[in-house]
């Protein structure tokens, strides 16, 4: 009878616990929910929605006498789009922006190894600080810096003409853009990979050495797939950044250096027609939705 009434005394107490712990964390999870609602409410009415009303004027048309927006579904904005001149200016925007990102990559690589594995501390926070140092300064600031450097009189010819070298001459023109952007997103790259570089295991190099592995080895078949994520994280921000923008093209480019974000502009605010507008302002979503996901599967998003 005592050990009996002993193990019916105990199990009250368990199942109350149990109720306890269950009670404290739907607590927590209705605290969590309900810090959680206000900034998602906002971000759904404020972003979602305004996404959802960009698509559905896209499908929108203008009035050719009155020059009115005509609230009727159509798809002759795509199909617009679709022709002419801007299959051109997409596919202008996509190669300059993967030649970015490619430039990038190759430039920030051995920067942030030098910061994340060569380095002291205090010189890796001196590194750190000149990567985001530029960052402080004014976009248009450093788009203007960049042309003087490049427009016909400006630093880059007479350097070339004092080393006896023909001037390149790259003053508004595409080469212009592919400069300014390499350089004005380049943190951007350096800052993921110094991450990612950084978390790798020094005892993962030390065992490639040990068992006779060259760095060439080393770096191919430890470094980089560990630095992977890191370098596509790095690639979704100079990718996006170089897709969207078209303050650069206005005032670097030159005649045929229109891109998506020229041609929103130019229907938007110049031509006045909404409709192609909103339609245009789809495709680099759709191309960004597209490389987010391959991003994904390259575990982006756990180095960002």
């Amino acid at each position: 009878m005592g050990p009996d009434r002993g193990v019916t005394t105990l199990e009250p107490a368990k199942s109350g616990g149990t109720r306890s712990l269950r009670s404290s964390s739907l607590a927590q999870r209705w605290g969590t929910a309900f810090l959680l609602a206000p900034p998602l409410l906002w971000f759904l009415v404020l972003y979602v929605s305004s996404l959802l009303l960009m698509l559905v004027t896209a499908f929108w048309s203008i009035n050719g006498f009155t020059g009115n927006v005509t609230h009727q579904l159509t798809g002759v904005n795509f199909h617009q789009i679709s022709s002419g001149a801007y299959p051109s200016i997409i596919g202008r925007t996509v190669i300059l922006a993967a030649l970015v990102t490619l430039t990038d990559a190759i430039v920030a690589f051995p920067f942030a190894y030098v910061m994340a594995r060569v380095a002291s501390q205090r010189s890796q926070r001196l590194l750190l600080v000149a990567v985001l140092l530029p960052l402080w300064a004014s976009y248009l600031a450093k788009i203007y810096a960049w042309i003087s450097i490049l427009e016909k009189g400006g630093a880059l010819n007479w350097s070339f003409q004092h080393l006896g070298l023909p001037s390149p001459n790259l003053g508004f023109t595409n080469g212009a853009m592919w400069l300014t952007f390499s350089y004005i997103w380049l943190p951007y790259m350096i800052v993921p990979l110094f991450g990612a570089l950084e978390r790798i295991p020094s005892s993962l190099l030390d065992a490639s050495s040990d068992l006779g592995a060259s760095s060439w080895w080393t770096f191919r078949h430890v470094i980089m797939p560990l630095a992977l994520p890191g370098l596509v994280a790095g690639s979704i921000f100079t990718f996006s950044l170089t897709l969207g923008d078209y303050v650069t093209p206005l005032l670097v480019g030159g005649a045929n250096s229109t891109l998506i974000g020229n041609a929103i502009y130019d229907n938007l605010l110049v031509g006045g027609n909404l409709p192609l507008a909103a339609a245009l302002a789809t495709v680099p979503i759709a191309i960004m939705v597209a490389y987010l996901l391959l991003a994904k599967r390259f575990g982006a998003f756990e180095a960002l």
